[in-house]
């Protein structure tokens, strides 16, 4: 099985949900203001250029250039109608940059950026220590990435309950914490901080759920996804194996991995390994998981 994802599937997906997205993004949101609060590390200076890495439709651009007014704040994202939304949030007094381009092949100048902010845009990256070599690249000497992705826990309920009756993937792969700080030390980020929170959304049944993913263009983009229609019968088998997981409350539960990072480029001239030896330590063993529902 092939569990690479399909960006040109997945781009289709983004821009058509370009219009739906901001209505159904309840945790995207919640995510982003955690994240966010975490540009207190920057408090004692001001940036010049910030980078919104997968910006969707611009409200973290929006939030960071009104943190920072003088900063240049550049909103990127893989689907141009993302960013045709975000021009809403870019207003004459808070204006940002928009450019359409990929996370893996960012067309900026080397040691030209001072923070990289990246919410939920990272799970459908194949290779992430190529793209954190790329962040590592554009980033200053000292500069910050802050990111969030999806963990493996992500969706777990929905992919159990297809592959009660269908062996075809159903939920896009999601790399787990570990793997996530093994790239980000692969890459020569210096001081790596690692936490995870496990949210739990309900809905009243399984089309609910699916609506919302479709609103969000979070669909299954795996390259050996199945590329017929699920079809009734299965649609039917899968909805039956759900409702064996409601809950008390009659809801049914969609849990949501979320992990998030922050990390240090280091200083000009360091090497990616230091004497064959990791140049930083992420103590994934010790990273608390915290559950909460939204």
């Amino acid at each position: 099985m092939d569990p690479r994802t399909d960006h040109r599937h997945l781009r289709r997906a983004f821009s058509r949900a370009a219009t739906t997205y901001d209505e159904a993004a309840a945790l995207p949101r919640e995510v982003r203001q955690r994240l966010m609060e975490s540009l207190d590390y920057l408090e004692t200076r001001s940036p010049e250029v910030v980078l919104d890495v997968g910006a969707g439709t611009g409200h973290a651009s929006a939030l960071i250039k009104k943190r920072w007014p003088k900063a240049q704040v550049i909103a990127l994202d893989v689907a141009m109608p993302m960013l045709h939304e975000a021009r809403r949030q870019a207003g004459w007094w808070k204006p940002f940059q928009r450019l359409c381009a990929d996370a893996a092949a960012l067309p900026l100048a080397d040691n030209s950026v001072d923070v990289i902010f990246s919410n939920l845009c990272l799970q459908y990256v194949d290779d992430l220590p190529a793209v954190f070599a790329g962040f590592r690249r554009v980033l200053k000497p000292g500069g910050l990435l802050l990111c969030s992705t999806f963990g493996p826990e992500t969706l777990i309920e929905l992919a159990e309950a297809f592959h009660a009756d269908d062996a075809s993937p159903h939920v896009s792969r999601f790399a787990p914490i570990a793997q996530f700080g093994d790239a980000l030390m692969m890459a020569g980020f210096r001081d790596p901080v690692l936490d995870r929170d496990l949210f739990t959304l309900t809905y009243d049944d399984l089309p609910a759920l699916m609506r919302e993913l479709r609103a969000l263009g979070a669909t299954n983009a795996r390259m050996d996804r199945r590329r017929t229609l699920t079809g009734r019968a299965r649609f039917t088998a899968a909805a039956a194996a759900y409702e064996a997981m409601r809950r008390a409350d009659g809801k049914l539960p969609s849990s949501w991995d979320v992990i998030y990072a922050h990390a240090w480029a280091p200083e000009a001239g360091a090497p990616i390994r230091e004497q064959g030896q990791d140049i930083a330590a992420v103590p994934v063993s010790a990273i608390p998981i915290r559950r909460r529902p939204v």
